[in-house]
């Protein structure tokens, strides 16, 4: 039984190793990283996660990745939104829209 938790905790350490996290860098930085998940690390899908405003960046990187450096070979398979409720420094209750956008090779 030990070993049937083991896998499943090594299954989802795979699965966080394939997430972008989108944030100030340059683009073009996020659009490498998704590349180099699906190229060099074989990964069968990435997720690209971003929140607030860094939600528009991660359309475009998805779509840049996916569509003029694979060249079709990966598609969008799901997208999630969501917002979460945070309270800020001065103590006021902010909500933060966020987005997960799933690539998978086709």
């Amino acid at each position: 039984m030990a070993e049937e938790e083991q896998t499943g905790k090594e299954q989802q350490e795979n699965k966080n190793d394939h997430i972008v996290f989108i944030g100030p860098k340059p683009f073009m930085n996020y659009v490498t990283g998704v590349v180099m998940q699906f190229t060099t690390q074989n990964a069968k899908e990435v997720v690209v996660k971003a929140r607030g405003k860094f939600i528009s960046r991660a359309v475009d990187v998805a779509e840049v990745a996916a569509k003029r450096f694979l060249e079709n070979g990966v598609k969008v398979k799901d997208i999630k939104i969501d917002s979460e409720e945070f309270e800020n420094k001065e103590g006021k209750h902010i909500r933060v829209s966020s987005i997960e956008i799933t690539l998978v090779k086709k």
